[in-house]
This record gives structure tokens, C-alpha cells and sequence, in this order.
């Protein structure tokens, strides 16, 4: 595995990531808690090292899952890095962007943006005893709040960082102005965003942005939730309540899965899958720090961490780039 400084700060996280956004199992028609640990457990065992996670996933389980998986480990060896700021228990209707209305376990809850003083501490707290830790290697904002100023925002992750209960603050889904203005209120580590070979905007202003301010990138959602592995073109079928059901529905399906074909071989070539091409590809764009790689069984944990000794020639990398070049 590949290590990384993230940002400004002394954290060196695996560039392959553990994302744990399926098996909270929340919007992903749900999770088999035994084969998400062993998933867990695979990844720590191939050197990935940093684990990413929210309150959101599984509304709470998927931070409870993981402070479980790891609570008998040694700390220092395994980077947390978790979120706040998406509320869902309803208590905050009238304060905070409204996001939807979400279902969970034949439940609806009232789904809200917000990153308020009080909030961050009090999101930080549940966080912490989710994960069964005493500190937060990295707490980040999990999407902009309209409603509450930045530098509130901002202030509230500094004093968490001056009480040792993070070692790190960053943001998620900022825009350059936004990550700029953060910036002005505390050293910001990261802001985690989409990026993939289909969604490749933050290129034009967020990432410059990035790379002159020292602020890590943290690319998540690279595979596109599975599109770019290729297995969806070959048999593989969608629970009915998983979202992807309409999530794919924004590319050129046929498009894609012509790159896809067209890569393939490539991949083979290799000894790798197309979804390991795929993340290795996304870990050598400038400005990425770290790529965020779900996994739901130890098999796709072990495959994504394998990905990362894939070694790609500048004259492999024009052809991947060619072909992609073809899909926009």
C-alpha cells in the first residue's frame, strides 16, 4: 500500500481508503453485518489503514459497526475519519437546509444540513462513542450549510481540535469560494468531493484551489457506486430499494460500457480487474490525496486494496485517457 500526507497535517493515510457508505446499508438495501466486518477486517489486513465513515450511513450503524470491528486494535494503527452535519432525527426542523424525507427501517425521518456550534459538538460526542475511540483523526463537515456561517462552523472544529478529540478538521462538498473562506478560520485539512472519470468538475477550480492552499482532496465515489467495475453489464442486479436504480441513470449507459470494453483488456494485461484499473487511474490525478473505495465482503476490500500496485506507463495512461475522452 501507497501512504499519503493529507494536506497540511501529520496524518498519512492508506491512498486507497475504506468507504463505508454501503454498509450502513442505508440507500443501499441494506447489509449483512458479519461479511461488512470481515470487509473491514480484509482491508486492515492489506494495508489499508484509514477508514472513512458518517453518521448518515445506516443512521449511525455503519460508525457502530466499525467501532466495534476494531475496538480490540491498537489505535494508533487505524485512521478514523468520520463526518457531521446531516441530521436526521427531526429536532432541528426550522434550522438547517432541509435535504428529504428519509425512510429507514420503516421509519421516516426528516433529513436537514446542519453545522451550527452546538451541532458540531454535540454530532462529535455521538462520534465518538459510536466509534468507541476517545479521538477523531479527521471530522469533517458532510456538506455546506447555508444557514450557519462558516466561521461558526469553523471555530466549533477548532476547539474540538484544541480538546485532543480530533487531530484534524476538514470539509466535504465545498465549492473553491467556500473551501477558501474555511480556510480563513482554521487550517483546513481536506474537502472530500466527487470525483471519478465520469464527474471530473472540481478539475477546473477546486482542485488549483486545493493544490495552492495545501488542502487535501479526498476523491470519493470513483467507481461510481460500482458503474465502473463493469459488473452491472454483465449480469449483476440492483436490490429494488437501492438508489444506484436511479443514481446510474445520469450517464450514457452505452457509452460507458463501451470504455469499459475498450479498457478491458488493459486491466487483463495486467493481472487486474477493470474497477482496480479504474482506482488506479483515479489515485494518480493531480491533486487527489486519498480515493475512497467501498466495500461490501472481504473479497471486493481485498481487491481494492490490491489495486494500488497496479503500475500504469505514461503511454497507458494517453490510451486510458483517449478512450475516456470519448464518454463526455
Amino acid at each position: 500500500m501507497e501512504y499519503r500526507k493529507l494536506g497540511n497535517t501529520d496524518l498519512n493515510l492508506s491512498v486507497i481508503t475504506y468507504g463505508s457508505f454501503a454498509i450502513g446499508g442505508t440507500m443501499w438495501g441494506g447489509t449483512e453485518k458479519k461479511e461488512a466486518q470481515e470487509a473491514i477486517l480484509a482491508s486492515l489486513d492489506h494495508g489499508i489503514s484509514t477508514i472513512d465513515t458518517a453518521p448518515f450511513y445506516g443512521l449511525g450503524f455503519s460508525e457502530e459497526l466499525i467501532g466495534e470491528t476494531i475496538s480490540t486494535m491498537d489505535r494508533s494503527k487505524v485512521q478514523l475519519l468520520t463526518k457531521f452535519g446531516m441530521v436526521w432525527d427531526g429536532s432541528n426542523k426550522g434550522r438547517g437546509d432541509f435535504m428529504w424525507d428519509q425512510e429507514d427501517n420503516g421509519k421516516t425521518y426528516l433529513l436537514y444540513k446542519y453545522a451550527s456550534r452546538a451541532n458540531v459538538i454535540k454530532e462529535a460526542e455521538e462520534s465518538l462513542k459510536r466509534l468507541k475511540t476517545d479521538y477523531i483523526d479527521l471530522l469533517q463537515l458532510h456538506w455546506p450549510d447555508s444557514t450557519t456561517p462558516i466561521d461558526e462552523t469553523m471555530e466549533a472544529l477548532q476547539q474540538l481540535i484544541d480538546q485532543g478529540k480530533i487531530l484534524a478538521a476538514g470539509v466535504s462538498n465545498y465549492n473553491a469560494a467556500q473551501m477558501l473562506e474555511a480556510q480563513k478560520s482554521i487550517r483546513l485539512a481536506s474537502n472530500q468531493l466527487p470525483y471519478s472519470m465520469l464527474k471530473r468538475e472540481i478539475e477546473a477550480a477546486i482542485v488549483p484551489a486545493a493544490i495552492g492552499n495545501n488542502i487535501g482532496i479526498i476523491a470519493y465515489s470513483p467507481l461510481e457506486r460500482g458503474l465502473l467495475t463493469g459488473k452491472f453489464f454483465k449480469g449483476d442486479a440492483l436490490k429494488a430499494d437501492d438508489h444506484r436504480n436511479g443514481y446510474f441513470a445520469q450517464f450514457n449507459i452505452e457509452k460507458v460500457r463501451s470504455f469499459l470494453e475498450k479498457i478491458e483488456p488493459l486491466a487483463k494485461d495486467k493481472g487486474a480487474t477493470v474497477g482496480q484499473l479504474v482506482l488506479k487511474w483515479t489515485t494518480l490525478q493531480p491533486g487527489i490525496t486519498i480515493v475512497l473505495a467501498g466495500a461490501r465482503n472481504k473479497e471486493q476490500a481485498i481487491s481494492n486494496a490490491r489495486a494500488i500496485d497496479i503500475r500504469l506507463s505514461p503511454q497507458e495512461l494517453s490510451f486510458i485517457n483517449e478512450e475516456l475522452a470519448l464518454v463526455h
